[in-house]
């Protein structure tokens, strides 16, 4: 066996073998800390504190210094909920199926980020470790996988999550699992075209399948979001879309499909849904980083040589993975601030959208990206007044069509009697409260006046 690992353990892969453990631990943590974060965003946006007094003291009196700690414990203790909560698994279900879904679902989420280059390029200093010998002395890329197929390796995986979202809708002998499901798959597979297509634009610009050379072209050229926004945002939407994250998450809508693809699953096969929604979220942002934030780059006098690809120390390689996971983490935050700011959209709008608006975007912006490549008007003021001028056509085109084949996608106000907002007409509209002590300023004290 020694001779062996000899023979097939190179440097690239010693790196590889422990980027992977690295990273995939943190992704754990880190979606574990996504449960925490998106319960108190929630509550700050509603004006609630959210969770504040769960700590890490266990009920232990010489633990009792880590009792409340911000409330950092609730996440522990949910975890601990899902594994002690019975596995119920209901009568006449696809047995095999059933079980089979979660683990589809949460594969494609952990191996998504294989690609990403964390650390950039490090000069390996020459180590002799047991049972190896001496390793290293050469120039390596930390990543999980550095393979050819680049860019192509996460359209691939990205395209898998939705066959255990079916097969667990479908297993669970469930109408509204069953709807969950299909509308999912549906969801996932159309906002993968303009996802795509994005991605293609982008690629075409950048000339390489490669994340490295991806970075390696912003850094000389400028980040991509400047000269390709329309991309960044079609991208991002798909994102979304992608991790069943609102506004988009009409699969699990609770008032029409109790709670979609997952309404029968428990315990852990229950979380293994929740955590794959999250890993796909936090490898979505790291993409979206390395697309059109300049991956592991932070511009500056002192960081921007630092985090450059042509700078291979160890710190150097320290830094850039704290720049490309904090990009990721603020594009995490960015989703949790949609999701409670913007209401859910229909499914219809929500396939209509994709279908008649980002898709057909999505081919011209292409189309023209490619005859820009063609005419070597590649510079950064050209793209953006070509996405610009891409975004101006298709929002000055798409009411006409709409009109023309008389499609109807706006929500539409009804009266309803008893409404502060939309009452029938002739009827008695009173928008301010009529209960005395909604109008108290100190209602625990009483009716007394403060004026």
């Amino acid at each position: 066996m020694p001779d062996f690992i000899r023979e097939h353990l190179t440097s690239q892969l010693f790196v590889s073998l422990h980027v992977m453990a690295i990273v995939i631990h943190i992704i754990l943590g880190t979606v574990t800390l996504c449960i925490y974060a998106e319960r108190k965003i929630s509550a700050y946006i509603q004006d609630r504190i959210g969770p504040n007094r769960t700590g890490f003291d266990f009920g232990l009196p010489f633990l009792g210094f880590l009792k409340g700690f911000l409330g950092l414990g609730q996440a522990l203790a949910d975890g601990l909920k899902f594994f002690l909560k019975e596995d119920y698994r209901p009568t006449n279900v696809d047995k095999i199926l059933f079980t089979l879904a979660p683990a589809i679902v949460i594969i494609p989420a952990f191996i998504g980020f294989m690609i990403l280059p964390w650390g950039g390029v490090w000069d390996m200093p020459l180590m002799n470790l047991p049972l190896i010998g001496e390793i290293g002395g050469e120039r390596v890329y930390v990543t999980g996988a550095y393979v050819n197929v680049g860019v192509i390796y996460l359209v691939a995986v990205a395209s898998l999550g939705a066959y255990g979202i079916t097969l667990g809708g479908w297993a669970s002998n469930n109408k509204y699992s069953f709807l969950g499901g299909l509308r999912a798959t549906a969801q996932m597979i159309s906002y993968e075209i303009p996802l795509g297509l994005a991605l293609l634009a982008t690629l075409l610009v950048a000339g390489t399948f490669m994340p490295e050379g991806i970075v390696r072209w912003q850094v000389e050229n400028g980040w991509l979001i400047l000269a390709m926004p329309l991309a960044a945002v079609l991208f991002y939407v798909c994102t979304l879309a992608e991790s069943n994250r609102a506004p988009f998450d009409n699969a699990e809508a609770e008032q029409e499909l109790v709670g979609g693809y997952h309404t029968e699953y428990s315990s852990m096969r229950f979380a293994l849904f929740f955590l794959a929604e999250y890993a796909h979220l936090v490898t979505g942002a790291a993409f979206f980083a390395l697309f059109f934030l300049g991956g592991y780059h932070l511009p500056g006098p002192g960081i921007g040589h630092l985090t450059s690809p042509d700078t291979t120390t160890t710190l150097a390689v320290i830094a850039k993975f704290l720049v490309l996971f904090t990009k990721a983490c603020l594009l995490v935050l960015l989703a949790m601030l949609i999701r409670w700011s913007l209401p859910r959209m229909r499914y219809d709008q929500i396939m209509q959208l994709g279908w008649q608006s980002m898709i057909p975007m999505g081919i011209v912006l292409l189309v023209v990206v490619s005859c820009m490549i063609y005419l070597d008007w590649i510079s950064l003021p050209a793209l953006l007044a070509a996405n610009v001028a891409v975004f101006g056509v298709t929002i000055f085109i798409e009411p006409l069509l709409a009109r023309l084949f008389g499609r109807a996608t706006a929500n539409r106000r009804i009266h309803l009697y008893g409404s502060r907002f939309m009452p029938v007409p002739g009827t008695p509209v009173i928008t301010s409260p009529t209960n005395p002590m909604a109008v108290e300023d100190r209602p625990v004290q009483g009716t007394v006046s403060t004026s």
